[in-house]
């Protein structure tokens, strides 16, 4: 295709913008949603609670559900089958080189699992949870991360946010907007900037991520033509 075809006169480039509507003109197209259209979207769960819906469950019974609905890919202790996400362990691993991040090592909030399971899990069959059985999946991960004492122990919409994270504590709200004001400058240094000259700290092999040998599947791949 030769260039002159990519682009567009000047004179029409001007009549598009000149007939594209403004936001406030109403182009009669659709309609508004209505509440309970607007209610089936709007599920997300905040730390604080608010968003749960009414509703409760206990480890024990989120055990049957888990193993029933969840455990082909989580693993029946939530350990992980394949490659699947782990989603219990991992209590003291986060400074190490192969961190674990689970609900009970890494994740922030409570709020964060039932807002996740509600909305998106099972795989394949999202939102097919009942609000009780939601409530009772997120107590059984409670409980497999050693947060829930008490399989019986009844989690609902008036207790979940009480419930608190083993990492909570290390997940801020981020402050780069005045902690890292002095290095938002309109005339970036461009020359000088380092208070000595650059050098070469670490190598990819030292950190073990160059792969020892070209994969397989690159030995057989045909040359660019």
């Amino acid at each position: 295709m030769s260039r002159s075809r990519n682009l567009i006169p000047a004179a029409l480039a001007a009549a598009l913008l000149a007939a594209t509507p403004v936001a406030a003109e109403r182009l009669n197209i659709g309609r508004a949603a209505t509440p309970e259209e607007i209610k089936g979207w709007d599920i997300d769960v905040r730390p604080d609670g608010q968003g749960l819906p009414v509703g409760k469950g206990t480890a024990a019974l989120g055990e049957t559900i888990f193993q029933e609905r969840c455990a082909s890919c989580h693993g029946e202790f939530g350990e992980g089958a394949g490659r699947w996400p782990e989603l219990a362990g991992g209590s003291g691993t986060l400074k190490s080189e192969n961190p674990v991040k689970t609900i009970g090592s890494y994740w922030p909030y409570v709020s964060t699992v039932f807002d996740f399971v509600h909305r998106a899990m099972p795989f394949g069959a999202a939102q097919t949870l009942t609000p009780d059985e939601t409530y009772s999946v997120t107590a059984y991960l409670l409980y497999l991360n050693d947060i829930l004492k008490d399989q019986d122990f009844e989690v609902n919409e008036k207790n979940l946010a009480s419930i608190r994270l083993p990492n909570e504590k290390n997940f801020f709200m981020d402050d780069r907007q005045t902690a890292e004001k002095e290095f938002w400058t309109a005339k970036p240094c461009m020359t000088n900037c380092l208070p000595k000259e650059a050098t070469i700290t670490s190598h990819a092999r030292i950190l073990d991520v160059t792969p020892d040998k070209a994969p397989d599947s690159a030995k057989k791949a045909p040359p660019v033509q």
